[in-house]
Order: C-alpha cells, then structure tokens, then sequence
C-alpha cells in the first residue's frame, strides 16, 4: 500500500484512512507524479522534539517534520506528526484537531512536491496551496 499510518510512542486512531489514502493517491496523481511509499507516523512532542534535534540540529517543538525520499517521478516520505502540536494548534486557531491534522498532512506532502517554507514569501505561497487543498479533503471527508 502506498500510504500508511503508523503510531510511535502514543496510541492514536485515525479516523478515515481509506478516504485520506485514496485522497493523498489522487493528489500525487493529478500533481503529475507517482505514489511511492509514504508513511504517516503519530507521536507525541518530545518524540519529535528528539528527531528535530538529532537530524535536523534544531531545538524547538514542531506539528510535522517531512523526510523526502522522492525517486524520479515517485513520491515517497516519512511524515512525522505530533498529535500534541496538532491538538495545541487547533485549540489556538480554533479549528477542530481534525481539520488541523488534515492542513499538517497537506503541508508535509507539499513538501514532498518539492515547495518549501523557509523564507516569508513561500510560507504565504505554501499557506495558500494548504488552504486550497484543504477544501479538497474536507469535501473528501464529506466536511
């Protein structure tokens, strides 16, 4: 199977695997590129907080990290994400921790099509692809 979800360190239950598996499928398709593998594992903070320090020398919480292992024409990763940062962010902008895990999974596999977020104007240019995308899922998931 090209996507998977996986837990860490906390237990968590994603609802609507078939509908985001099948809906990942679809936008790496109609991007132009071909699913490889790609993985989505849950943790909790400090599991990440680790993984940020140890490959990506950074001290610092984060909702996901994005590790690109794309192939040619075939998209493939790891996408770790914090269920506590999730939840933290939705609280903060007062959306449900569904909705924010659906805008945290868009943003990593945008980074998997290659657009990043490290300067003030790809952070908006990103933002706006989330946003898009997001509308597409949550109608997906009949939202």
């Amino acid at each position: 199977m090209p996507v998977t979800f996986h837990s860490a360190d906390l237990s968590f239950n994603l609802k609507n695997k078939r509908i985001l598996r099948n809906w990942i499928v679809s936008e790496i398709l109609h991007s132009g590129f071909k699913p490889g593998q790609i993985n989505l594992i849950f943790c909790s903070d400090e599991y990440l907080l680790e993984i940020n320090r140890k490959y990506l020398s950074h001290d610092y919480y984060t909702d996901i990290i994005t590790f690109n292992y794309n192939e040619e024409n075939f998209i493939s990763g790891d996408l770790f994400i914090s269920i506590d940062r999730v939840s933290e962010n939705a609280e903060n902008f007062k959306t449900t921790v569904q909705t924010e895990l659906c805008r945290v999974i868009i943003h990593g596999i945008l980074h998997l099509f290659g657009y990043e977020d490290n300067t003030a104007h790809l952070k908006k240019s990103i933002h706006l692809k989330e946003d898009d995308a997001l509308t597409r899922l949550l109608q997906a998931l009949g939202k």
